[in-house]
């Protein structure tokens, strides 16, 4: 029988190193192991009472139809007041669209912005998502080398060192995955107004706003109102498998995400959008302030732990929860140390390979999703580890 041809952009789509080593800590589990978890973004927190009930009272009230294709307007007003009361950004509720996670408004937003050829100058490293996701619409990513002396995020500089006539747009993360680290507002600001000047956009990631411990949360919107902002209800609210996100864009060009939307997903989840809009009740709020803490304290114990290991951390991170450890004085090749460590001392991590980077066979990402007991247990575990 004929092998069925399939499309070319596969070719530059990788699968995740991390979920091989995620199932094979599955594996060990269902076979009585202990595995602890410190590979995947997901924080280890229930969603929060609030969400979860209003959730529940959704389903309750047979509120499981579709819904408009941009969200439910309550939500999309919720979301614009959250920007006016915690940012101090005036959003128009127009400009708010309500996604299937983060994804769907990364995609949504570079389905509206790329022609095939053009050109997205973004980091390496980065989250694979975003160089994958330009690939899917025939778009090319640039992909620009960080490191340590630009705490692993592009610069005014750079941008303009790797702009071509094909750059349609600049893309950022701040925090990012996986370094946990801020761009410079400064930094942002010369990056959006050098894309302005060029007529091309600037993508903005900031599902990790809200989890920042050293300084004030801040948005790109605060001084690029023409900005392209990716958002989720996942970490910060919580709400992974609740597949919730938003997109918000510039007015002129909601008519062509909503036509793309439409065709795309046709809605969102109508209960997870009225289960989200407790994520901004006076409870939740505080419920999650305390949470951000107990993450900021499990970081300040990471860095301290992994340090003593004898990992070098080049860049602290600020924000989200991943630390980004250069393992190059322990091994020659960490995901090989990635996969040891799983199979013999039970203790699950990301592989730097997965984010790209000329130097990621020797970074390890540490998600610090799990609690402190536990991170202390891993480490005496990859004490013993490295000793063997």
């Amino acid at each position: 029988m004929p092998k069925l041809k399939l499309a070319s952009r596969l070719e530059y789509i990788e699968p995740f190193r991390v979920m091989a080593l995620l199932a094979r800590a599955k594996e060990l589990e269902a076979k009585g192991h202990d595995i602890i978890h410190m590979e995947i973004g997901e924080p280890d927190f229930p969603t929060p009472p609030d969400i979860v009930q209003a959730g529940i009272a959704a389903l309750l009230q047979g509120k499981t139809v579709y819904t408009p294709a941009l969200g439910i307007p309550e939500l999309r007003a919720a979301i614009a007041h959250f920007y006016a009361h915690h940012y101090k950004v005036v959003v128009d509720p127009a400009q708010v669209v309500i996604t299937p996670g983060a994804s769907g408004a990364l995609q949504l937003a570079l389905s509206a912005i790329l022609s095939p050829g053009d050109e997205v100058i973004l980091s390496n490293p980065t989250y694979p998502c975003n160089r994958h996701f330009i690939h899917m619409f025939e778009g090319v990513p640039r992909l620009v080398e960080v490191g340590p002396a630009q705490r692993f995020q592009l610069t005014a500089a750079l941008t303009r060192e790797h702009w071509s006539s094909r750059t349609r747009a600049v893309m950022v993360a701040s925090p990012a995955n996986p370094t946990g680290t801020l761009i410079d507002p400064d930094e942002l600001a010369q990056i959006g107004d050098w894309c302005l000047m060029h007529n091309a956009a600037l993508l903005v990631d900031e599902i990790y706003q809200g989890l920042i411990y050293d300084q004030p949360d801040q948005t790109v919107l605060a001084r690029q109102p023409n900005a392209f902002v990716i958002n989720s209800f996942s970490k910060y609210f919580q709400m992974t498998g609740w597949r919730l996100g938003w997109l918000i864009a510039p007015l002129d060009a909601i008519p062509a995400i909503e036509k793309l939307a439409m065709n795309a997903f046709l809605s969102p989840s109508a209960p997870a959008q009225y289960a989200a809009l407790a994520a901004f009740s006076d409870t939740t709020l505080a419920l999650l302030e305390s949470r951000r803490q107990c993450f900021r304290e499990r970081r300040d114990f990471l860095l301290a732990m992994l340090t003593e290991l004898g990992f070098d951390i080049p860049a602290q991170p600020q924000g989200a929860f991943y630390i980004y450890a250069n393992a190059s004085h322990l091994t020659d090749n960490a995901e090989q140390f990635a996969i040891r460590l799983l199979e013999s001392a039970n203790v699950a991590i990301t592989p730097g390979l997965d984010f790209g980077g000329t130097a990621a066979s020797q970074y390890l990402r540490f998600a610090y999703t799990t609690s402190i007991e536990r991170m202390r247990e891993a480490g005496a575990r990859i004490k013993t580890f490295i000793k063997s």
